[in-house]
Parts: C-alpha cells; sequence; structure tokens
C-alpha cells in the first residue's frame, strides 16, 4: 500500500447509477479534489427502477431505460470529477477468460418505510443471483486493474437493506481482502471508529450531479424527491469505517 498523505487509488463500488451521487458525491469529488484518483465501479443499470413522471416515464420497464440511466450516470460522474468507471461484469471488470455478462438490478420492496428487503421475483441474471464467488471476482479484476489502494463501498446493511447493496458490500469487501487492499464502509452517521468528513460546502456540486439522474429523482436545490414521491435531502457530509487510515494526513494526527 502507498504511504499515507500520498496520492492514492481509490475505487467506490455502487450497485446502481445514482446511488454514486446520493451516498457519496461530495466524498467522490473532496477525494478527487485532494489529488487522488478516484473510480467508479457500477454493478447494475438499475433496470428495476421506477421512473420520475414526466418525460421519461415511458422508458420504465423497457431497455431505453438502461441505456438512459448509463448516460445520467456518466454526466454526473463527469460532474463530480471521475474520469475511469466501470460496470461490472464487462471488461475490465470481468474475470480474464469469461464471457461478459450484464448483472441486472435484483429490484427490492419496502419491510418498513425505511428499511428495504429483496424483491418477491427477482430475473435469474439478477445480481443476487450470481454466485457470490462470481461477483467478487469481478469486483477484484477491476480493482486489480485500476491498482486500487482503497475500495469504498456499503456497510454490511447495505445503508438500508436493498439487497444489491448488500451484496456488494460481501463482494467488494471479499475482493479487496484476496488482493490485500484497503476496504472502507460509508457510514452517514458519526460513531465510533468512522472518519467523518465535514464536506457541506460540496452541496451545490452534488446537486449538479443528481441533477443528471432525471429519471431517479427530482432535485430542489438542498433537497430532492425520489421517483416513489418520497422526499430526502441532498447528503454531502458523510463517515467512512475501516482502513480509513490511508486517508489520514498530518493534519489529523
Amino acid at each position: 500500500m502507498k504511504p499515507a498523505h500520498r496520492p492514492l487509488t481509490i475505487c467506490l463500488v455502487h450497485a446502481h447509477p445514482d446511488d454514486e451521487t446520493l451516498a457519496t458525491g461530495a466524498l467522490i469529488a473532496h477525494l478527487v479534489q485532494q489529488g487522488h484518483h478516484v473510480s467508479v465501479l457500477t454493478a447494475t443499470r438499475g433496470e428495476m427502477g421506477t421512473v420520475v413522471p414526466g418525460p421519461f416515464s415511458a422508458l420504465a420497464g423497457t431497455p431505453a431505460l438502461e441505456a438512459r440511466r448509463e448516460l445520467e450516470l456518466d454526466g454526473a460522474l463527469r460532474v463530480l470529477g471521475v474520469t475511469d468507471s466501470a460496470f461490472l461484469g464487462t471488461a475490465p471488470a470481468r474475470v480474464q477468460g469469461l464471457d461478459e455478462r450484464r448483472y441486472l438490478d435484483s429490484g427490492m420492496r419496502w419491510i418498513t418505510e425505511h428499511v428495504a428487503g429483496p424483491a418477491e421475483h427477482s430475473d435469474e441474471r439478477s445480481l443476487c443471483a450470481a454466485s457470490q464467488e462470481e461477483v467478487a471476482q469481478d469486483v477484484a479484476a477491476y480493482l486489480r486493474h485500476v491498482e486500487a489502494d482503497l475500495a469504498i463501498s456499503y456497510d454490511t446493511d447495505g445503508g438500508y437493506g436493498h439487497p444489491d447493496h448488500v451484496a456488494m458490500h460481501h463482494a467488494t469487501r471479499s475482493a479487496a481482502e484476496q488482493l490485500g487492499i484497503g476496504f472502507a464502509t460509508i457510514n452517514h452517521e458519526l460513531g465510533e471508529g468512522v472518519q467523518w468528513f465535514d464536506l457541506d460546502h460540496l452541496l451545490p456540486l452534488v446537486s449538479e450531479a443528481l441533477r443528471h439522474h432525471q429519471t431517479q429523482l427530482t432535485v430542489h436545490d438542498e433537497t430532492l424527491t425520489h421517483s416513489g414521491g418520497q422526499p430526502d435531502v441532498v447528503k454531502a457530509s458523510v463517515g467512512l469505517k475501516g482502513d480509513t487510515e490511508l486517508l489520514r494526513t498530518d493534519s489529523d494526527a
């Protein structure tokens, strides 16, 4: 691993387009501004996502939604300063020698107002139906390709229980352990062992990036409305737990 306070290669691993900005947009921009090389690996194209009522409504449940969400992700990443990204299952995020595959969104259902669980029915090609070992190996292929020092993904419950988020926590942790690199999880609350990044000054940038995800949400300055009508706030400050010593500088001592 590279010494602390030197530029690092950091990969954020997410489940669907818009997760990268909703959960870690400000962190991504901050790390880029700090001189680190940041890449984003996205597992699925969010095929099961509902669509904001309006001009894109007709895309719901069609292949055109996948293409649209790819474009939205690309636009958001450009705003955040990311130049390297990939989708899981396609080169370079695929084990060499295996045919490329598209991991499909597994879907979800709400168990409580704030906790999600597995969908009643998922496609056999979905992320959660895939071999956990295969998923982890594909994540490892990408981490190896970018020569990552640190991988960042969800905590053990995926943030709110979405099965694809949970799957990517386990796959990313396994891949990082396999490669002997750092691994950290995203936390949105202060707690023991959490390194907190106060990034509220980046709220306007996060809002700008979120506006690219037009099929999934509507942004109102520092608040937003999800496609299902749920109100939310734009988040900037965030915590990391795990191998965060890699990100500490002399001023943190």
